[in-house]
């Protein structure tokens, strides 16, 4: 288990890694005993200092094949900060970040607090008061993406950024929204929203159980990000990103051309 001081440093180096858009080795290649519990106490450590109000949470690591892939068995979170929020009318600068990606889903729009410990996806379904078209900014702070469990939860869950399209949709059933993500006019991945844990309102369930071990409540108001329908997509400067749901509308992510130098 890291200690205070501990969890400070490697906190400081993960902010100034994304201050500087400088990524740094794998923390789990230098502290190979690095917990799970541990990277959330680093990951609290960060977002109990940053300015910028809690919104929502986002969950990772949510498919079986990501989670396969990591060598895990349960999704990661992490949080959503009012200063994370995009806009489909403003171009990103790709060059705030260090290694983006996007990738595309179902938010939930909370109308009514969910309970901690004894959530269920009865409860999320009450408590959701409309459903939206999204995309996830995601984000590396790590070199190359070679990243850990206990990397990405100490990094956020790897989050950076959502924009979330203007469709407010109620719907009892959101486990088949076919989902597809457009490039520049041309498609570079599509899933099914039961690609998250073959039902969206799981993840939701798991993250408010989850997050009440931490003290945290999922509140009316927030946005909740359940996990992707289809692969994360590298971003380039220039890309123009469209992601269309079925029976859900669509959202559209700019990012601006990168600037000649002299």
């Amino acid at each position: 288990m890291v200690n205070d001081d501990e969890c400070r440093v490697i906190a400081d180096r993960l902010l100034a890694a994304e201050r500087d858009r400088a990524p740094i080795p794998p923390l789990t290649r230098e502290r190979p005993g690095l917990t799970a519990a541990d990277a959330y106490e680093i990951q609290l450590f960060n977002i109990r200092r940053r300015t910028a109000p809690i919104v929502g949470h986002k969950v990772g690591l949510s498919s079986k094949a990501m989670q396969e892939m990591m060598g895990v068995d349960e999704p990661d979170y992490g949080h959503l900060l009012a200063d994370m929020r995009l806009s489909e009318d403003e171009p990103v600068d790709a060059g705030r970040y260090c290694h983006p990606r996007v990738e595309i889903e179902v938010a939930f729009l909370l109308g009514a607090d969910l309970p901690a410990g004894d959530c269920t996806e009865r409860d999320v379904l009450d408590a959701t008061e409309a459903f939206a078209p999204s995309i996830e900014l995601i984000d590396s702070r790590i070199e190359d993406w070679r990243i850990g469990l206990a990397d990405t939860i100490a990094d956020n869950a790897s989050s950076a950024g959502f924009v979330v399209g203007a469709d407010r949709v109620r719907m009892d059933d959101v486990r088949g929204i076919d989902a597809v993500l457009h490039r520049n006019g041309e498609v570079v991945a599509s899933g099914r929203s039961d690609a998250v844990l073959g039902d969206p309102v799981t993840a939701v369930a798991w993250l408010a159980r989850t997050v009440a071990r931490f003290g945290v409540r999922l509140r009316a108001g927030h946005l909740i990000l359940p996990g992707a329908c289809a692969r994360a997509v590298d971003v380039r400067p220039g890309d123009e990103f469209l992601a269309a749901f079925d029976g859900l509308g669509s959202v559209r992510l700019t990012f601006d051309k990168e600037k000649e130098t002299a």
